[in-house]
């Protein structure tokens, strides 16, 4: 593994920071006061950032191929973090939010031409945006086998019925066609129970019933999440995303990429918060010292440049790993960036808060968000132990005595 980013790498960085210093951050406290004032709805003023991304040819960063940018997972990696700095806006401005990456990436993987005519072209255009609907209230998600919205076949069409909640991307009124994840063959072996199919947004008996707060946020800026009916909705057979009872595969195939994504931005909000804690704890007196002479305030920001290079280090390697051995060869990586980052970076941002006092909690600063966006990704994609106990299991597989 070669840590010197090349020439594309480099050039695109430089871009993107330049985006981020003329556009990005100067926009940040007007996005936020119309963001108050718009709910669910993306702030307007994110329209004109799309198009000087755009402009500037800095578009679909995330999608490898002729159909995004071409980077492979370790050129995109650090162009991740950059935009993670100002998570609420650089990645919607770029088209490269959550969860229209992922849905993307299904589309262009898994789905048939007019499925990718239709509603992958418009997606990679920024006019539209989607949602996916996987996660359901009442049944353990964190095991995908429990989902148990019913889609059955009657004729040339099927029939849904069912309930989701935190249905990302649904309260955005773009937002065309939800991607959704339900049982399809109860009687088949359990991983091969799942299907997966698209329902445009005003189907009948598609039931938006609510948004759904994030520890008090809205996330509206990326679509919101939501809390979906399905009662008796009926869409083609021609709407399912590649075989019945290939839901379980497609939906890991399409969260792998997305794990790794979460955790290169992450990065990003982690640099930031020790920027800021850095330029607070020098411009702040306590008893009768800058706060940065405080030993446990240095504590903090030591231990926290040290978990950002070890962090930094593992998502750079599973990133590599993806782009050459592919996703199952990094299978224990990707899992080990998802139970690592969002950690510690929920305690670097922990440091941060504190420094800041009373500001750290309140809408002064963009601490208290971000903290409950990396507290979120905890649960997201996968929970901790979900995750723990399947990388457990691989290490202690190593030494297990097969049966005679």
């Amino acid at each position: 593994m070669d840590f010197l980013y090349d020439a594309t790498t480099n050039d695109l960085r430089k871009r993107l920071t330049d985006f981020m210093d003329e556009c990005v951050y100067p926009a940040e406290e007007a996005f936020e006061a119309q963001a108050e004032e718009s709910g669910w709805r993306v702030p307007p003023l994110m329209e004109d950032l799309k198009g000087e991304a755009r402009t500037r040819g800095l578009w679909n960063l995330f999608l490898p191929g002729e159909r995004g940018a071409g980077l492979t997972n370790l050129q995109y990696a650090p162009l991740a973090e950059i935009m993670g700095r100002s998570p609420r806006i650089a990645p919607t401005a770029t088209n490269c939010a959550a969860p229209d990456t992922g849905n993307m990436e299904l589309l262009a993987s898994f789905g048939a031409d007019w499925q990718r005519k239709e509603w992958l072209e418009p997606l990679l255009a920024g006019e539209i945006r989607s949602a996916f609907a996987m996660t359901e209230p009442d049944v353990a998600s964190s095991d995908a086998t429990n989902i148990s919205t019913a889609i059955v076949r009657d004729g040339g069409e099927y029939v849904i019925n069912g309930r989701k909640w935190f249905a990302s991307g649904a309260m955005n009124p773009n937002c065309k066609i939800f991607i959704v994840m339900g049982k399809t063959d109860p009687a088949a072996p359990s991983h091969r129970q799942q299907s997966m199919v698209l329902v445009p947004r005003d189907t009948p008996g598609l039931t938006v019933r609510r948004g759904m707060r994030v520890f008090g946020y809205t996330d509206g800026d990326h679509g919101g999440h939501a809390e979906l009916l399905f009662e008796d909705v009926r869409v083609p057979v021609d709407n399912l995303v590649g075989e019945e009872g290939g839901g379980f595969a497609i939906a890991q195939a399409r969260l792998g990429p997305g794990r790794i994504h979460h955790c290169m931005r992450l990065i990003g909000i982690a640099e930031r918060a020790v920027e800021m804690m850095c330029r607070r704890s020098l411009a702040r007196t306590t008893f009768g010292r800058p706060v940065a002479q405080q030993g446990v305030v240095q504590d903090w920001i030591a231990e926290s440049r040290v978990r950002i290079e070890q962090l930094r280090l593992l998502v750079l390697k599973t990133a590599w790993l993806m782009d050459t051995v592919g996703n199952r060869g990094a299978h224990t990586e990707i899992q080990a960036i998802k139970i690592a980052t969002p950690r510690e970076v929920e305690w670097i941002l922990d440091k941060a808060i504190q420094v800041h006092g009373a500001g750290g909690v309140s809408q002064e600063f963009p601490l208290a968000g971000l903290w409950a966006h990396a507290r979120s990704l905890r649960l997201a994609d996968g929970p901790d132990e979900v995750h723990k106990r399947s990388l457990a299991y691989r290490e202690l597989k190593k030494y297990m005595i097969p049966e005679a």
